[in-house]
């Protein structure tokens, strides 16, 4: 029976002989203060974003908002799920021997990682594809983005998330405890098999995938934005885009700085099978990296507010003692103000007579 039982751990990776050499009172310690940070963080976003959805629902900035906060708290249960469970294999001084006999908490973490890293990747596309259409196609984009249609993609997303992390469990092939012996993820040591590579290709393809759209959909907003902003007089109608696409590439500049380490050295590792030169050092930097997203997304809707953009941008011309630009004119408005204009912005007509009614409208 011990026999046996090693050898089943031994395949699931927990002797190992490559080996990270991490201090359990400083691990532990970062552990606890990025999960409660990132947990106040996500918390604050979701209230934030929550409190303008219900009050502005019948606006056509509600699908941005709704995927928003589905984002945010897909981020949230991320830092509260698999942080809690890296802390406890922190404090278990991480003897998977003694509470992992079955393998059963290693798949479980495992699920969740892939879950976790992928889902907000897929979120973020998917809300810069939205907002892409929104400008390109505002009519459309009325019409057919309901709150209802919203969910349903929301829905589809983490569904086919959770697909992409339970597809090793259907196929029999368990999630591998790493050589750090602190978390949990597809095999990446000694990787034969090319189920094993198909699972990181294909892990890091669909990562980097979700990049690729968040990039593309955004430089078409962006550049559909500045082409509308110079060929007309009146800006105001589209202000609520402008402060939107700051947020999208805010969460695309993040996403990218922060999993793309991860991403392309899951792929390095898949590609060059059991030659790959990744460390487990250089595996763990990048998975300390991926972790800072969680953390960096909800502060972009915190921190990219009128409120907070105009004490910055007022701070910046005491600084630099010079006008820097006229704020007023490109009005990176708040989703108080902006929704209240959102209804009637979406197409040229509207936009037309909503810039000929008073400027006391706009709640200025």
């Amino acid at each position: 029976m011990n026999s046996s039982k090693s050898s089943v751990l031994a395949g699931n990776g927990i002797f190992s002989n490559t080996t990270c050499r991490t201090e359990k009172k400083i691990s532990v310690f970062f552990s606890v203060i990025f999960m409660t940070v990132g947990i106040l963080s996500n918390t604050l976003a979701i209230a934030i974003l929550m409190k303008a959805y219900q009050r502005f629902r019948q606006k056509s900035k509600a699908s941005f908002l709704l995927f928003a906060s589905g984002l945010v708290i897909t981020d949230l249960l991320g830092h509260l799920i698999t942080g809690t469970i890296a802390v406890f294999v922190y404090i278990s001084d991480k003897d998977w021997i003694r509470f992992n006999q079955s393998n059963v908490l290693c798949s479980i973490f495992g699920i969740c990682m892939v879950f976790f890293g992928l889902c907000p990747l897929f979120l973020g596309s998917v809300m810069a594809v939205e907002r892409c259409i929104g400008v390109t196609k505002p009519i459309f984009h009325s019409t057919k983005m309901t709150s209802k249609h919203v969910k349903m993609i929301l829905t589809i997303v983490c569904l086919f998330a959770i697909f992409i992390a339970l597809l090793p469990i259907f196929r029999l092939k368990a999630y591998q405890i790493q050589a750090s012996r602190t978390w949990c993820f597809y095999k990446t040591e000694h990787v034969e098999d090319w189920e094993d590579r198909f699972y990181l290709l294909l892990f890091s393809c669909l990562g980097l995938l979700a990049l690729g759209i968040s990039f593309l959909c955004n430089a078409v907003t962006g550049i559909t934005l500045l082409r509308v902003k110079f060929k007309s007089q009146h800006r105001q109608g589209r202000s609520h885009h402008f402060e939107m696409i700051i947020q999208l590439l805010a969460i695309m500049c993040v996403s990218c700085i922060c999993w793309s380490p991860f991403l392309v050295t899951m792929a390095s590792i898949g590609i060059n099978e059991n030659h790959s030169r990744e460390s487990c050092e250089t595996i763990l930097f990048a998975l300390r990296m991926a972790t800072w997203n969680q953390i960096l997304d909800p502060w972009v809707y915190i921190l990219l507010r009128k409120a907070v953009l105009k004490k910055l941008f007022k701070i910046a011309r005491r600084c630099c003692g010079v006008h820097l630009i006229n704020f007023h004119m490109w009005e990176l408005s708040s989703i108080k103000n902006s929704l209240r204009i959102a209804a009637i912005s979406d197409s040229p007509v509207t936009s037309k007579q909503m810039n000929q009614q008073p400027l006391s409208s706009t709640g200025q």
